[in-house]
């Protein structure tokens, strides 16, 4: 039985985990065309708009998206786009980049309520008195968070460019690194600097059991294991590659392995399915009797969302100008330094 979506993967007979998911993008019955990419192409047309989408999101919305990445990808798609109104499929964070990029734009997301974690693991003010507890600090935030922690911040980084963002700053520059733990601590390892970490973390990077993950190798064990580095320490040492969305996928391409143990959000896997369909890819496996491997936030987007925000104009993505050029100013030396 194939994981859901993707008919040749290897799945677990688990349940979905479970998400509240009122939506003001709720639909009415009647109100949605039968032929949903059809419709969304033509609004699209109309519109002027881009869809960008995330590897995390199901694979019919890969399928109708302008552009998919990981995150610092979509940032760059997001600051050249010459579209007058961008649909974002991802979560509430993502489409805040984007619209700290575009001011001038109609930034849409399918779901508001499609948050985020790690995100919600710093609050504004608490994170404002943790950074005066450490003055002198350099504040380097994982673009995994709210406007008003990048309007904190330095410098944004993405987990494909934050060990060459760290490698850029001066030896002697105390560094505070957020929200993410467990990308600090592996960003550390390979740097060799020491940070002050604020201790965030992601649901779904930290569901994978190490257990289960070696009796996967076990039963496969030609099968590489490769991670994102938000992923806990006792899974990455397991690993025979790190990296970001993006560098997993082209690994997986380029690898002479046939089959790959993937931990990280599944979405992923449709992509490398498409690529490359005549590899095997196998979702690492959760500690608990649950989907956990699947971000309930990114699932909340439907295709029937992505249709009837752009039909109605909303759920519009909007931000104080103040804090929109706060948090401007590091998610722009990112892409300076990232060149």
């Amino acid at each position: 039985m194939g994981l859901r979506g993707y008919p040749h993967l290897i799945s677990y007979p688990l349940p979905m985990f479970t998400l509240a998911t009122a939506s003001p993008t709720s639909t009415d019955a009647g109100s949605v065309p039968l032929d949903l990419a059809s419709a969304i192409a033509s609004l699209k047309q109309s519109l002027n708009a881009v869809i960008l989408a995330h590897y995390y999101q199901e694979p019919e919305i890969q399928d109708i998206a302008d552009y998919i990445g990981d995150s610092l990808g979509l940032s760059r798609q997001a600051a050249s786009t010459s579209a007058d109104v961008i649909v974002f499929a991802g979560v509430h964070f993502m489409a805040e980049t984007a619209k700290i990029l575009n001011p001038t734009k109609q930034v849409l997301i399918p779901d508001l309520e499609a948050g985020c974690s790690l995100a919600d693991s710093c609050p504004p003010d608490a994170f404002a008195a943790f950074k005066a507890k450490h003055p002198n600090h350099l504040v380097i935030s994982y673009i995994n968070c709210t406007a008003e922690i990048k309007a904190l911040s330095d410098i944004i980084c993405t987990s494909s460019n934050a060990v060459d963002i760290v490698r850029q700053i001066p030896v002697d520059q105390p560094i505070i690194f957020a929200p993410d733990q467990n990308l600090g601590r592996y960003v550390m390892a390979q740097t060799g600097r020491e940070m002050v970490l604020w201790k965030g973390s992601c649901i779904v990077h930290e569901t994978f059991s190490e257990r289960k993950l070696i009796e996967l190798k076990v039963q496969h064990p030609t099968a590489e294991i490769i991670a994102h580095p938000e992923c806990e320490a006792p899974i990455l040492q397991h690993a025979s590659f790190i990296g970001s969305t993006t560098a997993l996928l082209n690994y997986t391409q380029q690898s002479a392995s046939d089959s790959f143990i993937v931990a990280t959000e599944s979405g992923i896997l449709h992509q490398m399915q498409k690529q490359n369909p005549h590899k095997t890819y196998i979702p690492a496996p959760p500690t608990g009797p649950c989907a956990c491997n699947e971000c309930p936030y990114m699932r909340l987007n439907t295709l029937e969302k992505i249709y009837l925000a752009m039909q109605r104009r909303s759920p519009e993505l909007t931000l104080p100008e103040e804090t929109r050029l706060a948090a401007l100013a590091p998610i722009q030396r990112m892409l300076d330094m990232s060149r």
